[in-house]
């Protein structure tokens, strides 16, 4: 039981470091593509054999042409040697394309289940997550496995195939010699165990302090505009600065570890190369060995190295896939919204009646936001949300569409719970405009379509119209085909609000929720909004969340929220005569705007 407990209480990012599987989930990410890694695989062996056969025919080319004068027999060697190398590289150049090839099938996948995950996680996880993190691993990331997948795996098997080619080859020339030269393995292979820890913990340091760098960056770039207006600027350097400089140690570190193996396997080369310049000379001063071999040799020696230096190279590569390759499964291991259970049904259309029904729900287990909330809203109706800041007015609006499902209790949409019907049909009946309203890339027309692909422009242009938002569309160079920039470009606040509003209404929804939707814009464009309101709210049922409680006026129910609980409820003159805390709300609001209007 306490394992279990542990185990739980695991974060996804932790369970990846943890089951040490990273490695044979990126084996297992290339085993669709069997086929064209048998293919690549025979590349390889022919690229091996070719190396392999190489010094070999420079020994015989010594011992059987150049002692003995055969000028023919030189002649045929070289062509024959000749023939093997442009086999093998050949063989090199089609093995990088076949493996290459099977790399960016294998990054294409990666990043399409990626994106596919961040689509299908739920709300909660993005509350803990800042977003050029979650960026860092789908472009950083996954670009460090393309380094790897794309060459450096091609570079490592080739090294591997080449090394054991290398070590039969030796074997068969003269077994004595190979076993002097293979006497530096061990300690090769110490080196190697003893570099490979350190280096994979330096890289996934670097992943990390990366993805530091670029959620810094990311915030700092969208919050630009408050860190001039308060003066913010040098304070965001000096802390970009900071991480940054953690970034660069990490980075350093890792090359420091790296570039220090090089020179040690160059070392136990000289080593090697001198223990076969030695013994092989022995053998060649006492008859049992000729110096064609020895030459043989001597070339074997150093394409020994030559493989392990290209595998120490790949290893950073590997090293720094691996420390990728575990942010990414950390992402790919996340729970995501939960999926309805087969045979739930759809929610047909609604008329619009919502009840919630002794309610309860905590972002975080212990701490409730709502506690015990109950009311219904009739079909059609208006209900506004008011309160102070934090009161679990949005909290209320968000559980209706199910972005976060409650704890305790039901929420009911025409007598049925919203936990019993598809997210996909439910959210289908629903539209939403928040305080920020957020506009895509793309063109005016793509943006009002958003909740309805199948719109024809003459129902964009109604949606427009009916929100008095065409006149301003019409306006531009290109109207409805203006390309707009992340976020809206150079639109106002009030122009984003209403084409905010048109992309809701396109989506024909049977319930609206407005979420400080005029809070962010001016009287005269609230004045327009709140003119369309009336036409386009008729038959449907509004949630509307306000801090102007001028705009919520004619509502037909007033909700006052405090400390996640309903504490009064009734229309605007009924509140008011109680004298209670929607009361004291609206007199404080007068007194600030009576205030303002003095100054």
């Amino acid at each position: 039981m306490a394992q279990m407990m542990r185990m739980a209480a695991e974060t996804a990012e932790e369970r990846a470091r943890h089951r040490g599987a990273t490695a044979r989930r990126l084996v297992g990410e290339v085993a669709p593509y069997r086929s064209r890694l048998l293919i690549g695989f025979v590349f390889i062996v022919v690229g091996a054999v070719a190396q392999a056969i190489g010094p070999y025919l420079i020994g015989r080319a010594i011992d059987q042409a150049i002692l003995r004068g055969d000028r023919p027999g030189l002649t045929r060697i070289m062509l024959l040697l000749l023939a093997v190398y442009a086999v093998g590289a050949l063989a090199s150049r089609m093995q990088v394309w076949q493996v290459g090839a099977i790399g960016q099938h294998v990054l294409a996948s990666l990043r399409a289940r990626l994106f596919d995950r961040f689509q299908r996680l739920p709300l909660g996880f993005y509350d803990r997550r800042p977003v050029g993190d979650l960026m860092s691993r789908v472009i950083n990331d996954v670009d460090t496995l393309n380094q790897l997948l794309s060459q450096g795996l091609t570079q490592l098997v080739g090294a591997l195939f080449s090394l054991v080619g290398i070590l039969i080859a030796m074997l068969t020339l003269d077994l004595p010699l190979a076993l002097v030269s293979f006497l530096i393995i061990p300690v090769m292979l110490l080196v190697t165990s003893s570099f490979a820890r350190r280096a994979r913990t330096a890289f996934r340091a670097t992943r990390e302090t990366v993805g530091d760098v670029t959620a810094e960056l990311q915030e700092e770039i969208t919050g630009v505009r408050e860190a001039q207006a308060f003066n913010r600027t040098e304070e965001n350097i000096a802390r970009f600065r900071k991480r940054n400089a953690a970034n660069r140690s990490a980075n350093v570190q890792a090359v420091a570890i790296t570039a220090a193996f090089s020179p040690t396997i160059d070392v136990l080369s000289t080593l090697a190369t001198a223990l076969v310049i030695g013994f092989g000379g022995y053998l060649v001063f006492h008859g049992r060995l000729t110096v064609g071999v020895l030459a043989a040799f001597l070339i074997y020696v150093q394409q020994f190295f030559r493989p392990i230096l290209l595998a120490s190279q790949v290893y950073t590569q590997l090293q720094a896939a691996l420390a990728g390759g575990e942010r990414i499964y950390a992402i790919l291991d996340e729970e995501q919204e939960s999926a309805d259970p087969p045979g739930t049904p759809a929610l047909g259309r609604v008329a619009g009646e919502i009840a919630f029904d002794h309610v309860t729900f905590a972002y975080n287990v212990g701490s409730p936001v709502l506690r015990d909330v109950s009311f219904q809203i009739a079909a059609g109706q208006t209900v506004a949300l008011v309160g102070q800041t934090g009161a679990g007015k949005t909290t209320i609006a968000n559980l209706i569409p199910r972005f976060y499902d409650v704890m305790n209790g039901a929420i009911l949409v025409d007598g049925q719970d919203v936990r019993a019907v598809t997210r996909q049909s439910l959210r289908r009946q629903i539209a939403i405009v928040l305080q920020e309203p957020f506009l895509f890339s793309g063109t005016i027309a793509e943006n009002i379509r958003y909740g309805n692909l199948d719109a024809t422009r003459a129902q964009i242009e109604d949606a427009a119209q009916a929100v008095e938002a065409h006149g301003f569309i019409a306006a531009l160079p290109d109207g409805y085909e203006t390309v707009l920039g992340a976020g809206g470009g150079t639109l106002s606040q009030g122009q984003r609000q209403l084409l905010a509003f048109a992309r809701a209404i396109l989506a024909e929804p049977r319930i609206l929720i407005l979420d400080e939707a005029t809070s962010n814009i001016d009287t005269r464009t609230e004045a327009t909004i709140q003119r369309a309101l009336g036409t386009l709210l008729a038959g449907r049922t509004s949630i509307v969340i306000a801090h102007r409680l001028s705009t919520i006026r004619n509502a037909d129910l007033i909700l006052v929220v405090e400390g996640g609980e309903i504490v009064e409820r009734g229309t605007h003159d009924a509140l008011l005569r109680e004298n209670g805390r929607y009361a004291d709300l609206s007199r404080r609001q007068f007194r600030d705007v009576a205030a303002v209007g003095i100054t």
